[in-house]
C-alpha cells in the first residue's frame, strides 16, 4: 500500500513488519487510504472522529498497524471482559468506567507525565451515539500534558484516514473544542448524524 506516511525517530513505534504489512492489507481490503503527517513527537493526544460505528475500532486498528504507531487507547470497560479483553490491551486499549469517569483525565496527565513517549487516542464524541457537542476531556488532557492534539478523520465518504492539523491547546477549551467540531463538521461517519 502506497502514501502510508512513515513515522519520524521520536513517535512510538510497534517495530513489527508483520503487523505493519497486516494493517496496509487490512487497509487495502477494506479500500482505505492514509492521508496526512503524523508528527515527529515523542507525546500527543490524537483525536479521533466521528465515532459512529464499531467499524470505526477495525479501521483505526488497520491504521495504527499499517503505520506502525504504538497508541494508547479509551474504552468502555466492558468491552474489556471475556476473551478479546487481554488482545484489547496488547493493543494499547485502558477501559474506562464511563459509569464514574473521574479521574481519568488526572490519571491520563500523570500517565504522559510518568512516560518518555505516548500517544493517546481518544474519540471527543465519548460515543458512538448523536452528541450535540465534543466532550472536552481530550482537551484537558492535552493542557494538563502540555502535548498537542492531532486530530484524525475518518471519513468514509472518502475513505480515508486524515490526519492533521495539529493543535496546540490554549487557555479557551471552549473556543477549541468548538474550532475542532467545527474542522469534523464536513466529514461523513459511518453512520449519517
Amino acid at each position: 500500500m502506497s502514501g502510508v506516511p512513515a513515522l519520524g525517530a521520536q513517535v512510538p513505534c510497534r517495530g513489527s513488519r508483520a503487523f505493519r504489512a497486516l494493517g496496509r492489507a487490512a487497509l487495502a481490503l477494506l479500500g482505505w487510504r492514509i492521508e496526512g503527517e503524523i508528527p515527529n513527537l515523542p507525546k500527543f493526544v490524537v483525536a479521533v472522529a466521528p465515532h459512529t460505528s464499531n467499524w470505526d475500532f477495525v479501521v483505526g486498528v488497520a491504521a495504527m498497524f499499517a503505520l506502525d504507531l504504538k497508541i494508547a487507547f479509551l474504552g468502555k470497560d466492558t468491552l474489556f471482559r471475556g476473551p478479546f479483553a487481554a488482545a484489547l490491551r496488547w493493543m494499547g486499549g485502558i477501559p474506562i468506567d464511563r459509569s464514574s469517569p473521574h479521574g481519568v483525565v488526572a490519571d491520563s496527565i500523570g500517565a504522559f507525565g510518568n512516560s518518555e513517549r505516548l500517544v493517546l487516542a481518544i474519540a471527543p464524541e465519548g460515543t458512538r451515539k448523536r452528541v450535540e457537542r465534543f466532550r472536552t476531556g481530550f482537551l484537558h488532557i492535552a493542557r494538563g500534558a502540555n502535548v498537542p492534539v492531532l486530530l484524525a478523520a475518518l471519513d468514509y465518504g472518502e475513505h480515508c484516514v486524515r490526519f492533521g492539523p495539529l493543535i496546540e491547546p490554549g487557555e479557551d477549551v471552549e473556543a477549541d473544542r468548538a474550532r475542532i467540531e467545527a474542522h469534523f463538521a464536513p466529514v461523513r461517519g459511518k453512520k449519517p448524524r
